[in-house]
């Protein structure tokens, strides 16, 4: 079951909202408190509405108006939050492979957690925003195997109404177990090819299937067989296929662990998933780091920027 911390509001009025934004935005200086109480607590369809209700009241674009009154990361988390779902992965995909080097781990994320009709709806949306289509982009700006299965997990064809058949599962790990640990040299495009393509419980009976044949966690052979992103990338199909909230609440971890933070990560998971599963992701976050989510995000953010955050993920106040 999933379950998010944030829902539609009831007794919602677009028009109401519009006023308040504006009201805040107005004059000197700028209200953060009512722009958090407004959008941090409205779904994601619900901001659409308010934004296309301020511009047939104010003849002026809230985003714009947005840019103009706010900065920083609780800029950041604002028009993220004031875009559709897939305009917003879209966006980050985009953000991921322009300029200088590549946010692997961002296109490795969306693309291996989302479902077909999600990676159909960011390829609509990607083409339309940026006159492009995805895959031509992820083709120009990766190589090698890796290229290869972001190409495959942006075609969005996994078969997710596959009942288990537990013979194939068997001949399939099989099938692993040959292109891995039992040869030299490892023969990637098997790897590819299952992990691209079979459903989520497919994969779960393969996976089961490879640790009773090769007496290894399926994990442990990636690890050992892969490098570099292509690691990283099949490693974080395993763990979506076996526990989506916990590959999650892991990320979380990591975008806060340490020195510094990685606030695009942060950001896009608490964004992306609040409307989804953030009540399993801090489930999963306690059960794993012996600590609270929030009080992750209150040790390691500061002012708006962590004001909004936490209305995010605390159902209904912070």
């Amino acid at each position: 079951m999933e379950e998010p911390t944030l829902r539609p509001a009831k007794n919602f009025s677009a028009e109401n909202d519009a006023n308040i934004l504006r009201k805040a935005m107005k004059g000197f200086g700028t209200d953060e408190k009512a722009i958090i109480d407004v959008l941090a607590y409205r779904s994601c369809s619900q901001r659409q509405q308010i934004k296309s209700m301020f511009k047939t009241m104010f003849g002026k674009d809230l985003i714009k108006d947005l840019k103009s009154e706010l900065g920083g990361k609780f800029e950041d988390v604002v028009l993220g939050l004031m875009m559709s779902e897939s305009e917003y992965d879209a966006y980050e995909l985009k953000r991921a492979m322009k300029g200088l080097g590549t946010d692997e781990d961002a296109m490795i994320e969306i693309l291996c957690s989302r479902t077909n009709q999600q990676i159909k709806d960011i390829n609509d949306t990607y083409k339309r925003m940026y006159g492009k289509k995805l895959e031509e982009d992820i083709i120009s700006d990766t190589s090698g195997h890796f290229k290869r299965l972001m190409v495959s997990l942006a075609s969005g064809g996994r078969m997710e109404n596959q009942s288990v058949d537990m013979k194939k599962a068997q001949d399939d790990a099989q099938k692993l177990y040959q292109a891995g640990e039992k040869r030299l040299g490892t023969d990637e495009s098997t790897f590819n090819s299952l992990l691209a393509s079979q459903s989520y419980e497919q994969l779960r009976a393969v996976f089961d299937a490879y640790h009773k044949i090769s007496g290894k966690d399926i994990e442990q052979a990636i690890k050992s067989e892969m490098s570099g992103n292509l690691e990283i990338g099949m490693v974080a199909i395993v763990c979506v296929v076996r526990n989506r909230p916990g590959y999650f609440a892991r990320k979380l971890y990591h975008s806060m662990k340490g020195l510094g933070t990685d606030d695009k990560t942060l950001i896009r998971i608490i964004v992306t998933r609040a409307e989804v599963d953030m009540v399993q992701i801090k489930q999963e976050f306690q059960k794993q780091f012996g600590k609270s989510l929030e009080d992750f995000i209150r040790d390691d953010t500061s002012g708006d920027y962590r004001k909004v955050l936490l209305a995010l993920v605390s159902q209904g106040g912070y």
